[in-house]
């Protein structure tokens, strides 16, 4: 019923909502045809037509007066100054001249975030690029993508508060990463890349022997439930298994 992100199934939801709209579509245009189509004809129309109108001929003054408020109404709304002002003072505490300023207010940035079926349905270049762009959110330093032909296994860099280098390796493998890719990237990450910080991004996880053999040497692994954790939100370093972390 619910997918791996907490969101209703996609077909569910499509039939729901159609029979909610069909429900709704229903009741009104009874409502439509029935009820409010006599209160407009009938009702409102007499009263305009018989009371409204005729109160209006027999006293033209207060017609004219209708009429001139309404102008001076329209006026009012499309040549009045519509800009807000925005009060801020650069004095600090030391006080200083009050100002103001039309610059629009920026609304607070929203946090990236992917769901997983989107970083299932991405391009390999693209799954690495989202998690270049999740460290950037993390408060990485030129965090970028490097990966392609002869990348020697690096396919995101990026430098921590501490100056550390982190290189990622991402997986988006259809099924769990084996021992082999992890034994190839930890041949690389340190001699040839330098890396201080060695992750592997694996979309549905590690075989055991691949995770052995990861923890063994010292290589962080980012599998499938820290992958969810990290791209709803929470920062890397907070995913990764613990021993693993950085002090």
């Amino acid at each position: 019923m619910f997918d791996e992100d907490g969101s209703l199934d996609p077909v569910l939801k499509f039939i729901l909502g159609l029979i909610l709209a069909v429900a709704i579509a229903k009741v009104a245009w009874k409502w439509l045809t029935e009820d409010a189509w006599h209160w407009v004809s009938v009702d409102v129309w007499g009263w305009i037509s018989d009371d409204v109108w005729g109160w209006l001929i027999g006293h033209p003054w207060w017609f004219a007066l209708i009429i001139l408020g309404t102008l001076v109404l329209l006026c009012f709304v499309f040549f009045s100054d519509r800009t807000v002002y925005v009060y801020y003072s650069d004095a600090g505490d030391d006080g200083g001249d009050e100002t103001y300023d039309s610059k629009p207010v920026m609304a607070a940035p929203t946090v990236l975030t992917f769901k997983m079926k989107q970083l299932a349905a991405m391009t390999a270049d693209g799954f690495e690029q989202a998690c270049a762009d999740l460290l950037a959110r993390d408060g990485f330093m030129r965090a970028r993508r490097v990966g392609g032909s002869g990348d020697l296994g690096a396919d995101v860099v990026a430098w921590d508060d501490d100056n550390r280098k982190i290189v990622l390796q991402c997986k988006q493998y259809s099924g769990p990463v084996g021992s082999g890719a992890v034994q190839k990237f930890n041949g690389t990450a340190v001699p040839e890349h330098h890396a201080d910080v060695a992750v592997i991004v694996a979309l549905n996880g590690f075989t055991k022997p691949g995770a052995d053999f990861a923890r063994r040497h010292g290589i962080m692994l980012m599998g499938r439930p820290e992958l969810k954790r990290w791209a709803h939100g929470e920062h890397l370093y907070a995913v990764v298994e613990e021993e693993h972390s950085p002090a």
